[in-house]
């Protein structure tokens, strides 16, 4: 798994191991102080044996890339915030489909509702069933 931040801030991390090893620290004691695994580490030293400066450089994140960029995702979440209501919907409720339809008309990409699903959790949101309260939906109190 891909430890989190930039890859500016790996690529620190890197050369911040070589620079403990170059001060006489060994492999279980670097990956100790960067807490990372002994093998990372060691694919660290060995790159930059092996290719120098440039072998501590990031390398590309494999995969297609994402269909919102970080500024659109958020200002999504500025959408979101807002309510469904604030994005003419008659309910205030956010559905799968909605999310959809509100990246569609915001920034002109596409979504999948079920796909939707995989973003929102990616930018910390959780699934809420909403309470249901008498006269809604059950035929009482209307």
């Amino acid at each position: 798994m891909r430890p989190h931040g930039t890859p500016e801030q790996l690529e620190k991390r890197r050369r911040q191991a070589i620079r403990l090893s170059k001060a006489g620290k060994n492999l279980p004691a670097i990956a100790r102080a960067l807490s990372a695994s002994l093998s990372s580490v060691f694919r660290w030293l060995q790159a930059y044996r092996e290719k120098g400066v440039r072998g501590l450089k990031p390398q590309p994140t494999p995969g297609r890339p994402p269909k919102l960029t970080q500024d659109q995702k958020r200002q999504l979440v500025q959408v979101l915030l807002k309510g469904p209501l604030a994005a003419g919907y008659r309910t205030d409720l956010w559905t799968l489909n909605r999310v959809a339809k509100v990246i569609d008309q915001q920034f002109g990409v596409q979504y999948h509702p079920s796909h939707v699903w995989k973003l929102l959790v990616s930018l910390g949101w959780s699934c809420q069933k909403p309470e249901r309260r008498v006269g809604e939906g059950t035929g009482e109190g209307t």
